[in-house]
């Protein structure tokens, strides 16, 4: 009884943080859902923009010498069981009286000093087995490689490679003048759904997101509500994908930063949503397509991070 009330609890809780997500999305541009289409990569989360400091680049791989193997002394084994024979014999002589017989003047002390000496004798002849020998350069070199540096070639990134099948076709795509057109289509849109009119960035939609982007306004129409805007800050915006497919290129700009998001009531003015004084992070992944080739790039896809 007890488990089945806590499984209801936890669905009970988690259906009340859904309804709260999707009452605060109502005024994000595309409604704060992810919407549109990105080719073959739809259904896979869009990938992380590298971050934006940059990060000391990993040292190249230092190759030093292995280490050596023991050399085996040629003593070893038999120093070994020598020692451990002649203590054995003289303790056990000294436990069991076999002294008076084998070593007739022999005291204490003097087993305790043989003893002693044997177990140095022994410790040195591992400590000099163990040692490694020396690292020496191949013949061929004529000089030691410890210490020495390999150049590992940089691993091409999805994105570079991305880039560069653009460029083959358009040699004057730059990501980073792409990025800023981004954020700038990005505040058009901002102000095109608060207007609730698409007539200005009609022609940078695909016929799918122009879809999605009418139905917003036309909602917003119908229920007699405005959604507005203001104090948008976009912190980051960046390029993060770039492929081609079917004849297609797709560019990925990842968009960062706050902004003041609120709907109002258009008979009293009201604040029905949002708020109009606290400002809402966003996190969004705005994808462009266009033929291959120098043509214009239109929005296809939006997805939250």
């Amino acid at each position: 009884m007890n488990r089945r009330l806590f499984i209801v609890l936890t669905l009970v809780i988690l259906a009340s943080f859904s309804i709260l997500d999707i009452e605060s999305a109502w005024a994000r541009a595309g409604s704060g859902t992810s919407s549109g289409s990105r080719g073959s990569r739809s259904t896979v989360a869009p990938a992380k923009p590298t971050p934006t400091t940059p990060r000391p680049a990993d040292p190249s791989p230092v190759v030093s010498p292995s280490p050596m193997a023991p050399r085996p002394s040629p003593f070893g084994g038999f120093m070994g069981a020598l020692g451990g024979f002649m203590l054995g014999g003289l303790l056990g002589g000294l436990l069991f009286g076999g002294l008076g017989h084998g070593f007739g003047g022999v005291g204490l002390l003097d087993l305790l000093l043989i003893g002693g000496g044997i177990a140095l004798l022994i410790g040195f002849m591992r400590r000099r087995a163990q040692s490694p020998e020396p690292a020496y350069a191949g013949a061929s070199s004529g000089r030691s490689t410890y210490g020495a540096t390999v150049e590992v070639p940089a691993a091409v990134s999805d994105l570079d490679r991305g880039v560069d099948h653009i460029r083959q076709m358009d040699a004057n795509f730059d990501p980073k003048s792409f990025a800023t057109t981004a954020r700038s289509m990005f505040l058009a849109v901002q102000e095109a759904i608060t207007r609730r009119d698409l007539g200005s960035i009609r022609d940078s939609l695909t016929p799918e997101m122009l879809t999605v982007m009418q139905t917003q306004c036309d909602d917003l129409r119908q229920a007699r509500r405005t959604n507005r805007m203001g104090r948008i800050d976009v912190r980051r915006a960046e390029v993060s994908e770039a492929w081609q497919e079917t004849g297609q290129d797709f560019v990925t700009v990842f968009l960062a930063g706050e902004m003041l998001d609120w709907v109002v009531d258009d008979a009293t003015g009201a604040v029905v949503d949002g708020s109009d004084r606290e400002p809402q992070t966003f996190e969004e992944y705005w994808t462009f397509a266009r033929p291959v080739g120098p043509s214009r790039f239109r929005l296809t896809a939006i997805q939250q991070g």
